[in-house]
């Protein structure tokens, strides 16, 4: 191994002990902290009787433990799970587009799964149950990164203009329905559309959260999967052709994956901006751009930014919980146009 692959490596292994370090230490803060205190103790006891250990750490009053396992634990896998989901939907959208700016949010994915979500709201069809949100929110994410590809790419690239362009078209079509179904909708429908357009984990169930992680989890193992061919695109189409890769299939494929992980975070918890932007990128800075470590890191790092962004909007405002979406916007909003100014002094302009 040369010395610059092994310092990558060593860069790697620290960087996985940190994002390690921060899921731990986010996951017991947003256990202790809320309206009603809980001690550490209180939270590692009532966690190890649940897998059936003995201990005299477990909280005795059943209020507490109610509220640990009703409203945050609950509430915290959601957010590991679908940071986990968004970061590597980021991380997979770059790979394909061969650019840094593609996110979810930015290009309208996420909004075209609000859409998507919305129509079985205001349609009715919740009452077949909670994976009917997912499987609407898919279909409308899956229409808008196919219409994003179909659009942006040209002569085998993807142009920073036409991507952004892309973009806002495909967020202004999404809101515009989203207005409409919310004129039509009758009052509960109308809360919950709002609810998909601010982002949140409040209300989170444990059936919900089976469906988002097991999404997750299967979606990051693919993704790990593709990580070597992702490696080989990087280096030009024609390259990739040559090297037994076939292109289109690895970005028809792609696109469905990160139709269904984008999907399925957003039915269940509306849209969260930026997070497949910021988490990648900051990976990528550290290790490099080998796509399976980068994957790893980055769904353990989209986990984290969503716990302490929770963790942050369930403590900024006293008695009151903000929209996470409002939170990681205003981190991803300046990370954003830094991108932006970058690409644009690297390339001289908007190329």
């Amino acid at each position: 191994m040369s010395e610059r692959g092994g310092a990558r490596v060593a860069r790697g292994v620290l960087l996985s002990g940190v994002l390690a370090a921060l899921l731990v230490g986010g996951v017991i803060l947003s256990s202790m902290l809320g309206q009603l205190a809980v001690t550490p103790t209180e939270v590692v006891g009532s966690v190890l009787r649940a897998t059936g250990i003995p201990n005299g750490w477990a909280p005795t009053d059943p209020i507490v433990e109610s509220t640990l396992w009703v409203v945050r634990f609950p509430r915290i896998a959601m957010g590991l799970a679908v940071g986990a989901a968004l970061a590597v939907a980021g991380a997979v959208m770059q790979a394909i587009f061969g650019n840094p700016l593609a996110e979810p949010g930015v290009v309208g994915v996420s909004s075209g799964g609000a859409f998507g979500a919305a129509v079985a709201i205001v349609l009715g069809l919740t009452s077949f149950g909670v994976g009917t949100l997912a499987v609407f929110a898919f279909a409308g994410s899956l229409l808008a990164t196919m219409l994003v590809y179909v659009v942006s790419r040209a002569n085998g690239r993807t142009e920073v203009v036409t991507l952004l362009l892309t973009g806002i078209a495909v967020n202004a079509f999404a809101g515009a329905g989203l207005a409409f179904l919310l004129f039509i909708a009758d009052s509960g429908g109308r809360e919950q559309i709002v609810f998909w357009q601010l982002g949140s984990l409040n209300g989170s169930r444990w059936q919900e959260v089976a469906i988002v992680a097991a999404v997750a989890a299967l979606g990051t193992a693919a993704a790990i999967v593709l990580g070597r061919r992702f490696d080989i695109l990087a280096l030009g189409e024609r390259n990739a052709r040559h090297l037994g890769v076939n292109v289109e299939a690895l970005r028809i494929g792609s696109i469905i994956l990160v139709a269904l992980l984008t999907g399925v975070a957003v039915a269940f918890c509306g849209i969260i901006a930026f997070v497949g932007l910021v988490v990648p990128h900051v990976i990528r800075m550290v290790i490099g751009p080998a796509h399976r470590a980068l994957i790893v890191a980055s769904s353990f790092g989209g986990g984290a930014l969503m716990v302490f962004s929770d963790l942050l909007a369930r403590s900024v405002v006293v008695g009151a919980d903000l929209p996470i979406g409002l939170l990681t916007s205003l981190i991803g909003g300046p990370f954003f146009f830094f991108l932006l100014f970058r690409q644009r002094k690297r390339s001289g302009g908007w190329a």
